[in-house]
C-alpha cells in the first residue's frame, strides 16, 4: 500500500500525488472500503481509486531509472500491427498505453513513428488515430520522465536527444 505523499502512474492517467487514504465522506459511498484521493499532477482534477483497484498503480520511476530507460532507447524494437482498422488498431494503442509500463510506450511511440515515416515516403499523412494515439503516449511517458528528471514535459525530448548523443 502506498502512502499520503507518494507520486505514482495510475493506469491511463499517468502521474498522481496521493493525497489522502481512508473511506470517502461521499454520501452514498461504502464507507468500509478505503480509497487513495489522488490529484493529477499535469491536469485539475481529483480521482478516488479503491485501494484494491485492478487499475495498474506503481511508483514513478526514480531518476536513475529514468536515466537508464532512457539509454535503452535505441534497444527497443516498435511493436508491429498492420490493421488499418480505426477500431482495432484503437484496440491495439489501448493495450501499450494501459500497461503503464514506460517500455510499452516507447514501443507504441516508435510503433507510429516508423508508421508514419512510411507514410511520409509514400506521400500519405497519418491517421487521426494514431496522432491521437502517439500524442498521448508521448504525454505519458515525458510526464513521468519530467517528474522523475524533476524538469518540465516540454524539455524531455531535448534532454533525451542530448543524453543519447552525449
Amino acid at each position: 500500500m502506498y502512502k499520503i505523499g507518494d507520486r505514482i502512474i495510475y493506469g491511463a492517467m499517468g502521474v498522481c500525488d496521493i493525497k489522502a487514504i481512508g473511506p470517502l465522506d461521499i454520501k452514498g459511498a461504502d464507507r468500509s472500503v478505503d480509497y487513495y484521493t489522488l490529484s493529477p499532477v499535469y491536469q485539475e482534477g481529483k480521482i478516488f481509486a479503491p485501494v484494491n483497484t485492478d487499475t495498474y498503480i506503481r511508483p514513478i520511476l526514480t531518476k536513475q531509472e529514468a536515466l537508464e530507460l532512457i539509454g535503452k532507447i535505441p534497444e527497443i524494437e516498435e511493436g508491429v500491427f498492420e490493421d488499418n482498422n480505426p477500431r482495432l488498431l484503437n484496440e491495439h494503442y489501448k493495450i501499450y498505453l494501459k500497461s503503464g509500463d514506460c517500455v510499452d510506450l516507447l514501443r507504441l511511440i516508435r510503433e507510429i513513428y516508423c508508421k508514419s515515416q512510411r507514410a511520409k515516403k509514400n506521400g500519405r499523412h497519418l491517421g487521426q488515430v494514431d496522432e491521437q494515439n502517439m500524442k498521448r503516449a508521448q504525454e505519458l511517458l515525458h510526464n513521468e520522465l519530467a517528474c522523475a528528471l524533476e524538469i518540465k514535459p516540454n524539455e524531455v525530448s531535448d534532454f533525451i536527444t542530448k543524453t543519447l548523443e552525449g
